[in-house]
């Protein structure tokens, strides 16, 4: 039995979230990428690092810097086709071992760099498995056709008359 627990109560807990309380009291929180997909949370990895950039003594004892990684190629919560359209679409974004890898260091506090990590998650995610709309050709009007063309003979009949000494009539 599962049970879904919509979650707005802690400062840790990001919009979006969702828990899942499983049948011996373990609970899960779920990061809703659109309204078919969720991940758990478990499935991320978060590490902390030093960050980079101006910041003094505070700089160079925290580490603020937070790194997120999704397993998506060994990833449960996605199907193949998922996979397949993430590894095509974000390949600059993904390793060779098939992990994505999002970077936040744009705070000074760690638990904020989370939260802006997993935005940026969720919304390369939905971006990256949005469909995409294919173009429609259309087709050039005869009227612009022509208007192409009456303009290409003007202007070599513009280019005909600067010459010097040969003179055509058309």
């Amino acid at each position: 039995m599962i049970f879904v627990v919509k979650l707005n109560i802690s400062a840790w807990i990001w919009p979006g979230c969702f828990g899942v309380l499983l049948r011996y009291g373990i609970f899960c929180c779920m990061i809703s990428i659109t309204d078919e997909l969720s991940i758990p949370e478990d499935e991320l990895r978060f590490t902390a690092s030093r960050s980079s950039g101006p910041g003094g003594q505070h700089l160079n004892k925290t580490s603020t810097r937070v790194t997120l990684r999704f397993d998506l190629i060994n990833s449960p919560s996605l199907s193949p086709e998922q996979k397949q359209l993430l590894l095509e679409r974000l390949p600059t974004r993904i390793s060779k071992q098939g992990v994505l890898r999002v970077v936040s260091q744009k705070t000074r506090s760690q638990a904020a760099n989370r939260e802006v990590a997993l935005e940026r998650f969720v919304q390369l995610l939905q971006q990256a498995l949005e469909p995409r709309t294919h173009r429609r050709p259309t087709k050039l009007p005869a009227a612009a056709k022509e208007k192409r063309i009456a303009d290409k003979k003007h202007r070599g009949h513009l280019k005909r008359e600067r010459s010097w000494g040969i003179s055509r009539e058309d």
